[in-house]
């Protein structure tokens, strides 16, 4: 007997969990959700501009006049679904070894231009930090990414890679190609 009422109290608890998911997922509390792309079975395939679904890494890239540029590139696996961003990523933040910079950016450059994310097709964009000062160094920077409608994807991205910051940091538009 007792055991059986353990197992209708688990029952419940996951029940009651379901709920709830469908309910959140329903709702989706106005963030811009990504639309995963059918695949040839005919099921849905996760999108790959959700965090979880790509990685980000940060090299060094040439250098302008007064600048020292980073290029963050964003590469998604096969078994994702294509998917569409937009503009600059958004709420760039930059860490080294877990501390917080105080160093925020700004963005430049066109901010509608859409481009297609998925396996197989690469995106980047570029760091641009003013040569003036020593900056502070980071190996990190999360970020939201955008879509082309001005919504933000749920969730943070994250890019690894040594680069140095400095107050007039601005993040380019995201583009096609590594």
């Amino acid at each position: 007997m007792r055991i059986g009422v353990c197992v209708m109290r688990i029952a419940r608890k996951i029940a009651a969990t379901a709920v709830v998911a469908v309910l959140v997922g329903a709702v989706g509390g106005g963030v811009a959700q990504a639309s995963p792309k059918a695949s040839p079975a005919g099921r849905g395939a996760p999108s790959a501009c959700r965090p979880a679904n790509h990685i980000a890494k940060i090299k060094p890239a040439p250098a302008s006049s007064g600048h020292r540029h980073y290029r963050v590139t964003l590469t998604a696996a096969r078994g994702y679904g294509d998917c569409a961003l937009a503009g600059s990523p958004a709420e760039v933040r930059f860490s080294h070894h877990g501390s917080p910079s105080r160093v925020s950016a700004g963005h430049y450059g066109a901010q509608s231009q859409a481009v297609k994310f998925g396996p197989g097709h690469p995106v980047h964009f570029d760091i641009q930090v003013p040569n003036g000062g020593a900056g502070a160094a980071a190996d990190e920077a999360s970020f939201s990414l955008r879509t082309p409608g001005g919504g933000v994807i749920p969730g943070r991205s994250t890019a690894d890679g040594q680069l140095r910051v400095a107050p007039g940091t601005v993040i380019g538009p995201v583009q096609p190609g590594a």
